[in-house]
């Protein structure tokens, strides 16, 4: 159990999820499944692109990122869902090989008014390669307080 429950969650914390080179097979997959723009799935159209070769759809990214969030922390936490993200941006295209670093920094947190033993945390989730910021989003995640 990782131990993550509402206390220990105070404002400014930051949280390293780890890091991810990106393959090329299973991006492009995901693409071909959920995002089939043609710069995700097609060589040739992705080098005649803005982006210059093919790369990866941001929802990609972000599953990415989730799953390091899930492994690192959600798992064997007091997690009880999110009621959604916002301020979603993907800052600069994502390439096979990369090799991306999560994090995750907390804004704030409050106890819930209406549900006494929820606490209210506010997350800030980014991706980066090397010092380059690729992806960023604010979520608010509500976790169980100890004893409750």
């Amino acid at each position: 159990m990782s131990g993550f429950a509402f206390e220990v969650f105070p404002a400014g914390r930051v949280v390293v999820l780890g890091e991810v080179r990106v393959d090329r097979d299973e991006m492009v997959r995901f693409a071909e499944r959920f995002d089939p723009q043609p710069f995700h799935v097609d060589e040739e159209a992705a080098e005649e692109s803005l982006l210059g070769g093919l790369c990866a759809s941001g929802w990609y990214t972000s599953s990415l990122w989730m799953r390091s969030f899930v492994d690192h922390v959600l798992n064997g936490s007091t997690a009880q869902g999110s009621p959604g993200i916002s301020e979603l941006s993907w800052n600069a295209p994502v390439f096979p090989d990369d090799v991306l670093r999560f994090s995750v920094r907390v804004d704030d947190q409050r106890e819930s008014k209406s549900r006494p033993g929820l606490g209210v945390v506010n997350l800030v989730g980014r991706a980066e390669r090397g010092e380059e910021l690729v992806m960023q989003f604010s979520c608010v995640t509500l976790f169980g307080k100890r004893g409750s």
